[in-house]
């Protein structure tokens, strides 16, 4: 008697928007979870801790990377993930001549005196201080060094093209 009749076009209009609301949220959820930017982070602590030179690689799953001297920032579509560093480094960006350094030449097959190898080191830490979304190669690499009493972790992405950094 006090029933809504279940033939009723409203009924059935309003069932109709609550299915299309479900299905827009559902269908808006992340599919892959965001980026792992801590595991990231301690990759390059490890690094930067090391007594000695030391190099690492790490494989990264993100659209974009921000680098700066204390934090690492990673980007995919799921969402953005952001570390803090234990340790001080040096963003590298690709094709510059640190680069070369950070892909395993010597600084000294690259500058030609520890004075040019330290004033590429903090320009480079300048540069860093408002660090930029850039777009992230295929592997992060960290290679601590120490040149003539220039000690420093370099830290940058690996381009996607063979050679490239």
């Amino acid at each position: 008697m006090f029933d809504t009749p279940i033939d009723a076009w409203y009924a059935w209009l309003g069932l109709a928007a609550a299915t299309l609301v479900v299905f827009g949220v559902v269908s808006s959820l992340p599919t892959t979870p965001a980026p792992d930017a801590p595991a990231v982070a301690e990759t390059v602590d490890a690094v930067a801790t090391s007594e000695y030179e030391a190099t690492a690689t790490r494989a990264l799953d993100a659209r974009a990377v921000r680098i700066g001297p204390r934090s690492i920032g990673l980007r995919t579509d799921a969402g953005t993930a952001h570390a803090t560093l234990g340790y001080r480094v040096v963003p590298v960006e690709p094709g510059t001549t640190l680069a070369r350094v950070l892909r395993g030449q010597p600084p000294a097959a690259v500058f030609t005196s520890r004075a040019t190898f330290e004033r590429a080191v903090d320009t480079a830490r300048d540069r860093a201080r408002d660090p930029a979304w850039r777009p992230a190669g295929r592997h992060l690499v960290v290679r601590r060094l120490s040149w003539d009493g220039v000690d420093v972790t370099l830290v940058g992405t690996l381009d996607s093209r063979p050679g490239g950094v």
